[in-house]
């Protein structure tokens, strides 16, 4: 396999902020080899071998959850699917001896925990992770907070190189999208971190009471200016995607419930607010104002007919299932290169 020429073993994945260019540079190295051996039928090797993984899901998922367990079933290993509702922390158990027990267990252990979970109270779920990282000796993988969601933006960054090639100086439209389903804001704020570590130009369009973390804005901003890109949070949709590289929509909702939860602000509330900007969707009128080889992505779910129509998600620039395949490697890799002492002898 690819020499790293890092190591990242026993380390933490919190966000992508946690690890360096040439980390990261690293870690989607390790993803494309393993995607060229998966997809030519080739003997993938065994860095898992006698690993075992325990991703604890606070949260429910698609796409997260199988890609970890394929992963590391291909490469030798073993990952455990764990319904947090079946352990005891609900009973008052402390996440402390829940850490502390699957340190002697296994080899790593995954948290997801964001949304209805946390009733989106911004701050909720990156606190749990953290506290498991704090207690367990074994690397601790965010599998998706309600802040960050580290190897979602790996795999969309591995994803946009492979369709636009160099990615720095390019568009990136991080697009509000319409939903009648409240939604959380880790992939939309670790994609305005990973891309502006990268030299790529992103642009929030959002209906003014949908901005981003400030704290994250101001780190995408600074990420900007040391990699020559650029950071930028707007309202006028059309001026945004016209000539974007890549437009990713989706939806989030507002600053003002996310920093007091939902039950406290009202889901009907936060509805009704969503409900004046139906004609923020992702539309082929929109679409044409791309750039000619521009792509439009999504982390899936999408909510058809809402953030995007059927037209843009089923069309030629859709990238959305490769987004999707290389979440299988990327996934593979992050778990390697944190569990797998062969990579570094």
């Amino acid at each position: 396999m690819v020499s790293l020429g890092v190591n990242l073993y026993g380390r933490d994945l919190i966000s992508s902020q946690d690890w360096s260019i040439e980390e990261i540079e690293a870690t989607l190295k390790l993803a494309g080899e393993i995607k060229v051996k998966y997809r030519n039928k080739e003997l993938l090797p065994k860095l898992l071998e006698g690993k075992s993984f325990f991703a604890i899901f606070y949260a429910p998922s698609t796409r997260t959850r199988a890609a970890f367990e394929s992963g590391a079933s291909m490469l030798g290993g073993h990952s455990t699917f764990i319904d947090v509702s079946t352990l005891r922390v609900g009973f008052g158990e402390a996440v402390k001896d829940v850490a502390k027990m699957y340190e002697k267990y296994g080899h790593g252990i995954g948290i997801r925990c964001l949304d209805d979970a946390i009733d989106y109270k911004y701050g909720l779920g990156r606190a749990t992770v953290e506290e498991y990282a704090r207690h367990a000796d074994i690397p601790v993988i965010n599998m998706a907070c309600c802040t960050f969601h580290p190897t979602q933006g790996m795999q969309d960054l591995m994803t946009v190189r492979e369709k636009l090639g160099e990615v720095k100086g390019k568009k990136y439209v991080i697009m509000w999208g319409y939903a009648s389903k409240l939604r959380g804001l880790c992939s939309i704020q670790e994609e305005a971190l990973i891309m502006t570590r990268f030299g790529m130009d992103v642009v929030v369009a959002r209906p003014p009471e949908f901005n981003i973390d400030p704290e994250i804005a101001n780190t995408a901003k600074e990420n900007a200016k040391q990699s020559g890109g650029s950071f930028e949070e707007t309202t006028d949709l059309k001026a945004a995607i016209n000539g974007a590289h890549v437009v990713f929509p989706r939806s989030w909702a507002s600053w003002e419930l996310l920093k007091v939860g939902a039950s406290k602000f009202g889901v009907d509330k936060e509805i009704q607010l969503h409900n004046k900007y139906r004609n923020w969707i992702l539309t082929q009128e929109l679409v044409d104002l791309m750039d000619k080889k521009g792509i439009v992505t999504h982390v899936l779910p999408v909510l058809r007919g809402q953030e995007a129509t059927d037209e843009v998600m089923d069309g030629p620039r859709s990238v959305i299932y490769e987004q999707a395949e290389n979440g299988l490697y990327v996934k593979s890799a992050v778990m390697a290169v944190t569990m797998s002492e062969q990579l570094y002898k």
